[in-house]
């Protein structure tokens, strides 16, 4: 299953930015295990957007929570999500392909 981040700052740009690295470290770490596809800041920057892979073996709603709150912009709160579960119909292929190239 995939989902989509939608991700908020509740805080001035500036204060975020002090978060920014942590926040980066994390998304890296959702990528080695397989969690994260991709990511990056919305135009204008009022937060960003994630494209996440649920496993097959977990709750998808418990491992968006997790997700979500193990990100530091939200335990510092800079930041609110809005987690999306999306069944891929079109191109659903394509994206298990990127997923497995990852």
């Amino acid at each position: 299953m995939y989902a989509i981040a939608i991700i908020r700052y509740r805080r001035p740009l500036e204060d975020v930015l002090t978060v920014l690295d942590a926040h980066r470290a994390y998304l890296a770490e959702l990528r080695e295990e397989g969690k994260l596809i991709a990511s990056g800041p919305m135009e204008p920057r009022a937060g960003g957007i994630l494209l996440l892979h649920v496993p097959d073996d977990e709750d998808p709603q418990s491992c968006l929570d997790a997700i979500r709150d193990g990100d530091p912009y939200v335990t510092f709160g800079m930041a609110q999500y809005e987690c999306i579960p999306w069944k891929v119909v079109t191109g659903k292929d394509a994206l298990d392909t990127l997923l497995q190239s990852s």
